[in-house]
């Protein structure tokens, strides 16, 4: 089964990417894998310290996944899966992509600050010439209306 890969982060424009990826997988017959990657500075302390830092990481992580899973499985009849990785995200992401020959799809939010798109949208745009699957930007402010239009 095809995968849209999505990554859950703390962004406000991660919402419309989790959106479009659970429509797009239950009009398609696809699955959702939602990646969360826990970045290697918020360990820089000692180890037990680290290793408790890291706990309360992935828990905040699963509960913010049970939030976008249940939507997911109860309005889209689709059920995600999670998975958690530590390291940079763009490295990670990529990895992840690579390593799971299900992946189909990468699906990012992009910002719509004037800065730009958002840090991952700029990296993964840069190395997307070279990526197994394509990559959907969804736009962080587009209405859920335009998004179920579009799906």
């Amino acid at each position: 089964m095809r995968k849209f890969l999505v990554v859950l982060d703390e962004s406000r424009e991660c919402l419309n990417a989790m959106r479009f990826a659970a429509m797009r997988a239950a009009k398609t017959g696809g699955g959702v894998q939602v990646l969360s990657v826990i970045p290697p500075e918020e360990f820089q302390h000692w180890m037990g310290v680290a290793d408790l830092m890291r706990a309360e990481a992935r828990e905040r992580i699963e509960v913010h996944f049970d939030v976008f899973a249940k939507w997911m499985r109860d309005k889209q009849g689709v059920n995600p899966e999670l998975v958690i990785r530590e390291g940079d995200p763009v490295t990670e992401i990529l990895a992840q992509v690579r390593e799971d020959p299900d992946v189909g799809v990468l699906v990012l939010g992009a910002g719509t600050e004037k800065t730009g798109p958002g840090p991952l949208v700029s990296q993964l745009s840069r190395a997307s010439g070279s990526l197994p699957v394509p990559i959907t930007l969804v736009p962080g402010d587009m209405s859920k209306e335009r998004l179920e239009s579009i799906t």
